[in-house]
């Protein structure tokens, strides 16, 4: 049994072997939620439609969306469009043929969070924007499969930032992934980007997210008057795919899988 209560040397708690039943009820939630709102992204369709439908599935389910209310934000979900590289706010906006989003969303289910993202596209994919999507997933994964006790953080980002930056691609640096589990953000900061052998040494019983965003052009990113949305500076395209992750006695366990085998955009 992973010892109770724990928290390391750099604040980031260590939780207990039955702790991850939790997760993984939380995490499957919102990865259904992200499954079922997969047939409503078409051209056409309106973000804040999108995140109706996503609060109604919340609530059917008995959970609570952790971002309604977070820091006075007031939707279920962030959906991100074209080059908004995260945190992108709900509305009027209508998507238009070739798209693509992101839609992140958290959910608590029995006081533990559950939260993923990943990419959808409306109507047809082109070709430029298909490969960021694929180096982007790839790159998550990548960073997934260094997560095993005795590695770093640095191991981690320094993954994602090779496999991006081999395909000519850039990493967002203003953003990061963070600790979970009974709360919503907790140490560490999951950089995306590093050198191996850095940071935070890897220990069974962390609970974390990997949430890569990457650009077609330049890392470089600003927020709007909104103090939300986050875009490219140069207007590129973004992508971001986000799992939440525990540290296990032999790797890593993945909160957020897919149920229905949707968490790229070309399953159909």
């Amino acid at each position: 049994m992973i010892g109770k209560g724990r928290q390391t040397r750099d604040g980031i708690r260590i939780y207990q072997d039955a702790d991850f039943a939790g997760m993984h009820k939380a995490g499957a939630l919102a990865a259904r939620i992200l499954d079922e709102i997969a047939e409503h992204v078409f051209p056409g369709q309106s973000t804040g439609e999108i995140d109706r439908l996503i609060e109604q599935k919340v609530n059917d389910a008995g959970a609570t969306s952790a971002t309604i209310g977070y820091r006075g934000y007031q939707h279920a979900s962030c959906i991100s469009v074209n080059h908004v590289v995260c945190h992108g706010i709900p509305g009027d906006k209508k998507l238009k043929d070739g798209d693509i989003l992101n839609i992140d969303v958290t959910v608590i289910v029995d006081g533990w969070f559950g939260d993923t993202s990943r990419m959808y596209v409306a109507g047809k994919l082109n070709r430029k924007a298909e490969r960021l999507i694929q180096v982007t997933h790839d790159s998550l994964m990548k960073g997934i499969e260094a997560v095993k006790p005795g590695n770093t953080f640095g191991d981690i980002g320094h993954a994602i930032q090779a496999y991006v930056e081999g395909h000519r691609m850039s990493v967002v640096r203003d953003f990061c992934g963070h600790g979970l589990g009974q709360v919503f953000h907790a140490p560490p900061n999951v950089l995306h980007y590093g050198r191996p052998g850095t940071g935070a040494v890897l220990e069974e019983g962390m609970f974390f997210t990997i949430e890569p965003m990457v650009n077609l052009g330049r890392p470089e990113t600003k927020v709007l008057a909104d103090d939300w949305t986050a875009v490219t500076r140069d207007k590129s395209l973004s992508a971001q795919f986000e799992h939440s992750v525990g540290v296990t006695a032999n790797g890593v366990e993945i909160f957020t899988l897919s149920p229905a085998d949707k968490f790229h955009p070309t399953w159909g």
